[in-house]
Formats: structure tokens, sequence, C-alpha cells
């Protein structure tokens, strides 16, 4: 069991995550604000959302090097610290060149908090905890896009644009304090040589793949240039693969995904994350451009998501050891599949109870596919990769959050070319996400029986699920890829 330490760091670290999420989606409902008061545009106030993501795209995969270089603690620390000075910088900016750059500093000291703070919970817990542990970082990840939109208006419409940023310094303070007693020091794990060009191509190639998807997701914009810019972004990361895969010491170590298990997380679980931030995005559109609402009365249906999120959350760690990894992420994903598909027939005749529970049937498929991708990321993976795994991880996941708009938003406008109506294009969207949800199912279907099974510890007689080893999973295919490096 989890002692109060543990739960405690898990809890903290989820505070974090909460922030770093919802400072990357609120300021998008306060655009017009911003614009009002820096005397610009809404279109260039998209700019500080693009550089907070560009910044974290970037910097998570340095997140393992720099935590071997000084230790968990240290880059923690100061993580929290940047993001809270950052914060208030950005309360206080001037103008919107000044807003940029400190955005900058606020997305480089999330690309740290997050992945480090998680890469503490999971190297000092056992096994057989990661689901409870697990449990308590991922809702405030999946809470914050569905709060965004209505926090966001009730703060722009009462207060001001200038409280996105000052509630988290009281918030940043208090995880700061609490950090500085329950992370132990620890002592730096020795570093290897930084990869240099390994972090040009990857930073490269990440930020031109950010970038494209911003280009992409504004109205008003020709195809050139976001054509241009995935351009340089599949060229700059296909040969940041071919330097990763053939250096002695690589920046971000794709050798992990040899583990089944962690390639489902990494790579299926990412599918899931970008349609996770896509849906809460598309919603509110639908709820006021098509069907009137207002800003209040969308946010408070699109929080229904939120309240199935919450409501699953006890119940996660039991399906996990009842049911196994395998069959639950073949449900959430095919349910994820249906519940966002189905939104493609709302209308606004549609009973708002009936959008309310598929909204929460919606959002407890997705927190239950989350939790369990982010608990058999690292079931079967071997303490001495958990830190390469996480920065992995953690890179495919908020690549994903980034893309997740972009790609809701060309299927938007394909939606409208090839309907003759705004809820038309609105449905085909919806089927679009729910489409892209049945390529994790099928990795679901292919997982092994008894993958993750080292991170559960109740079977269906209630007895142990297994031992070390004992699955041919767990064990072997560590040791599979050990040997092939």
């Amino acid at each position: 069991m989890m002692d109060s330490r543990q739960r405690g760091t898990a809890l903290l670290v989820a505070g974090c995550f909460f922030m770093e999420m919802l400072d990357g989606t609120i300021v998008s409902t306060a655009a017009p604000r911003i614009a009002d008061d820096l005397h610009t545009t809404p279109a260039s106030v998209g700019l500080i959302i693009t550089a907070y993501l560009v910044t974290l795209a970037v910097l998570v995969p340095l997140s393992g090097w720099l935590t071997a270089r000084f230790g968990p603690r240290r880059v923690f620390l100061a993580a929290i610290t940047l993001f809270t000075l950052a914060s208030l910088a950005c309360a206080f900016a001037p103008g919107l060149g000044v807003l940029v750059v400190t955005r900058v500093l606020q997305g480089a000291g999330g690309a740290m908090m997050v992945p480090v703070g998680r890469l503490v919970v999971v190297s000092g817990i056992a096994k057989q905890d990661l689901p409870r542990a697990v449990a308590h970082i991922v809702w405030p990840g999946l809470a914050a896009p569905v709060v965004a939109p209505l926090l966001g208006g009730v703060i722009t419409t009462y207060a001001s644009w200038h409280w996105i940023f000052l509630l988290n310094v009281p918030l940043g303070a208090l995880a700061l304090i609490v950090a500085r007693r329950l992370i132990a020091p620890g002592t730096p794990g020795g570093a290897p040589p930084l990869d240099v060009p390994g972090m040009l191509l990857a930073g490269t190639g990440l930020a031109a793949l950010t970038w494209t998807a911003h280009l992409a997701s504004e109205t008003g914009r020709g195809p050139a240039g976001a054509a241009v810019s995935g351009a340089v972004a599949v060229v700059a990361l296909a040969a940041a693969v071919r330097h990763l895969l053939r250096a002695r010491h690589p920046l971000v170590n794709l050798r992990t995904l040899r583990v089944p298990s962690f390639r489902a997380a990494a790579l299926d679980g990412a599918l899931c994350m970008a349609v996770v931030s896509a849906v809460p995005f598309l919603l509110p559109l639908l709820f006021q451009e098509v069907f009137g609402w207002s800003a209040v009365k969308s946010g408070a249906v699109v929080l229904f998501v939120f309240a199935g999120n919450i409501g699953v959350k006890p119940a996660t760690t039991y399906l996990i050891n009842r049911f196994g990894f395998r069959p639950l992420l073949l449900v959430a994903t095919l349910g994820l599949a249906v519940t966002t598909a189905g939104c493609a027939l709302f209308t606004a005749a549609t009973p708002v109870a009936v959008i309310a529970v598929v909204a929460a049937a919606g959002g407890v498929v997705r927190s239950v596919g989350l939790s369990g991708y982010a608990t058999i990321a690292f079931s079967e993976t071997g303490e001495e990769r958990l830190r390469d795994a996480n920065a992995l991880f953690a890179t495919s996941h908020q690549l994903a959050a980034g893309l997740g708009v972009a790609i809701a938003t060309v299927a938007l406008r394909g939606g409208a070319v090839l309907t003759d109506g705004a809820r038309s294009a609105y449905a085909v969207a919806f089927v679009v996400l729910g489409a892209l949800c049945l390529l994790p199912a099928v990795g679901a279907l292919r997982l092994h029986p008894a993958a993750g099974d080292a991170a559960r510890t109740v079977g269906p007689a209630g007895a142990r699920t297994v031992a070390p080893g004992r699955s041919g999973v767990t064990r072997s295919t560590v040791s599979d890829s050990r040997k092939s490096e």
C-alpha cells in the first residue's frame, strides 16, 4: 500500500499537472480581452498559446537528462519556481512581446515540472501500487481542458485576464513548500554526455510539428505555410529517429519502445490523448456557434465530462485489478470512439440531459483509458529504464495534447467543404475523431493477455495475479530489450 509520503507526492504532482494543462488551454478563452488590453488582435494573442506549447514540446525530452544530471529534487523544485515566477511575470507583461517571452519561460518550467514529478512517484513505488498512484496524477490533466472554458469565462467576465496567471502564484508557492518537505534530496545518478545533435534534431522537429498544428488550427490562413512547416517537421523528426536509434547515449531512448506494453502506452495512448484534448475544444464551439447557447451554459454542460472523470476515479484501481489491462483498454478505447462519434448526433433539439449523459460517459471512458495507459507504461519497464521511458511517454502525450485541437480543426474544415451546414461539419469532425480511436482499440487487441500484470494485485479469484517473471511478459520482455541493446 502507498504510504502517506507517496500519496502526498502523487497529489503534489497532480496539482502541478493541473496547473500546466490549465495554462495551456485557458488562455484561448481570454484571448479577446488580452488583445484589447495589449492593443493587438486576438489572432496575434494565439501566439502566446503556441509559444507555450512549442516550449513544452521541445524541452520535455530534456527532462530525463536533467534529472540524471542534477537529481529529481533539484530539477522539480527549480521547475516549480520557474513556472511560478514566470506566471507572475505573465500577469504584469506590458505588451505582447514580453508576454510571449514570459510564456516561453512558463513553458520551460512546465516541461520539467510534471515529467520529473511523475518520475519521482513511479520510481519510488511498488509496481502493485502504480494504479492508485497514477489515478491520483492523471485526473487533473483530464480535468483542466474541460474546466478551462468555464473558468476562463468567469475570470475574464468578473475579474481580469491577469488573474489567469496570478492564481498560479499562491498555488506554486504552496507546491514548492510541500515539495521541499516530501521529496528526499537524493543524489544524481550520473548523467551521460548531453546528446546535442539529438536535442537539436528532435527540438526542431517537435517545434515545427507544433507550429504546423498552430497554422492548421488558425482561420484565414492558406495551406502553404502549414505544408512547409509540416515538411520541415517530417524531415527533422525522421533524421532525429535515425540519430536516436544509432547514438550511444541518445537524448530520448527509442529502444524502450521494444517493450510492448510501453509501446502501447506511448503510441496508442497518445492517439487517445489527442482525441481527449479535442473533444472539450469542439463541444463548446458546437454549443455556442450552432446551438446558440451562452458561454456559461455550454461550459456548464461540458463540465459533465469532468463529472465522469471524477466519478469513475475511485473504481479505476479496482477495475484494473479485477479485469486486467487488455480488456479494460479495449473497452475504454471503443467507448471513447462511440461517445465521441455519438456527439455527431447532437442537434439544438437534443435534450440537455441526453447530452450531459453522453458527456459524462465520455468522461468515464477517457479517464479509465488514460489511467490504464499511464499505469501500464511503467508496469514492465525496468528501474534502470524508467527515466528514459518517462521522458518518451511525456513527450508523446504532450505532443498529442497539442495536436488534438489541430486535428479537430482540420476535420471541422474538411466537414465544412464536404457538407452544406455548420452542424454537419461538426458531425464530420466528431466522426473522424471517433474513428481515430479505433486505432488504439486494435492496439489493445494485440496486447498480450498478461500485459501489465506486474502492476495488478488482485485477480478474479481474489488471489495475487502474477509473480515476477511468471507470465513471460513482465520480465522476459524487459530482459529481451536489454539484450538487444
